[in-house]
């Protein structure tokens, strides 16, 4: 642990060795034990700073300035049910709505594909389809030409 680097630490960390990083919290108390003034001074000032800190404290507001504040407030109507108020309800209905079509239509899809599918072949329409793409293979031999 070098001077330098236990003054990064006291800057980042404070005073407090419980604050310090675990792992080089020993290497930190090793070096304050050996006197090193440099360490010494980093420590005088973290300690200097907490204290400052630790003894500044907020006022609580004024009980007026907490009425005038409530008082400003724009008055509440009567409390709505979530099913009447329109940005929830129907935000939700929305999704569940997309959802229920998607299922549909992918039924739809499938239901029907399937029933194209020729009785006789093994493999039904994916076997089909397979020969009219560019990877099923030329349909006639041009090689000789």
């Amino acid at each position: 642990m070098t001077p330098e680097r236990f003054r990064h630490i006291t800057e980042a960390y404070g005073a407090s060795p419980e604050r310090w990083p675990a792992q080089e919290r020993d290497a930190a108390l090793a070096l304050i034990d050996s006197g090193d003034a440099r360490a010494l001074a980093a420590l005088a000032e973290a300690r200097s700073l907490d204290g400052l800190l630790d003894a500044h404290a907020v006022p609580l507001p004024r009980p007026e300035l907490a009425r005038r504040i409530a008082d400003s407030a724009p008055p509440m109507q009567h409390a709505r049910p979530f099913w009447r108020r329109p940005r929830i309800w129907f935000s939700g209905a929305g999704f569940v709505g997309a959802g229920a079509a998607g299922v549909a239509a992918g039924a739809l899809l499938v239901s029907l594909l399937t029933s194209a599918a020729p009785a006789d072949h093994p493999h039904g329409w994916l076997e089909q389809s397979w020969s009219n793409t560019a990877f099923g293979g030329a349909s006639s031999d041009w090689s000789d030409q």
